[in-house]
């Protein structure tokens, strides 16, 4: 696994791009599942925030099992983080990351008792990205195709964080 400035740079960067992750957590019975949930800020850190419903089960696995997944993609980039997460009580945290998008969830507005906030801190990640896109994928995978050559997907890394 590598550790350079690089790399966690290249993560922050991929991160940036993406709205929405998919958030895995374990449910009681052991089995793994994933919902979608918006991502609050774009700068990453090494943190990432979610408003949450304090009474869902997303919230309930957490408190059970704080050891997480988030996942992302796009056309040309995937990232993959490992790590815990938890909620958190800080209305002033939710008033900083409130937006008209989170009342369709929450039509109370944010003094809804029931808002969360889940604080996800990567312990690791993995990315995998493929600059230009679809069409330079697929140039590379017919390339591959008819040389004989191994796929080349483009740039990947894995980092502690």
């Amino acid at each position: 696994m590598t550790d350079t400035t690089d790399d966690r740079k290249k993560v922050a960067e991929l991160i940036k791009d993406f709205r929405f992750a998919m958030f895995t957590t374990r449910k009681a019975d052991g089995k793994l599942v994933s919902r979608p949930f918006t991502v609050q800020e774009a700068e990453f850190d090494g943190d990432l925030w979610f408003l949450i419903s304090k009474s869902s089960s997303p919230a309930a696995e957490l408190a059970a099992d704080a050891d997480v997944n988030v996942s992302m993609s796009s056309n040309d980039a995937w990232v993959s983080l490992s790590g815990t997460a938890w909620l958190v009580d800080d209305r002033s945290k939710i008033d900083e990351l409130w937006n008209p998008m989170v009342e369709a969830w929450f039509p109370d507005g944010s003094d809804d008792p029931d808002v969360g906030l889940v604080r996800f801190t990567a312990e690791s990640a993995e990315y995998w990205d493929t600059p230009g896109g679809r069409i330079a994928t697929v140039f590379s995978f017919v390339k591959s195709k008819l040389t004989g050559e191994q796929y080349d997907g483009g740039e990947s890394g894995k980092v502690e964080l």
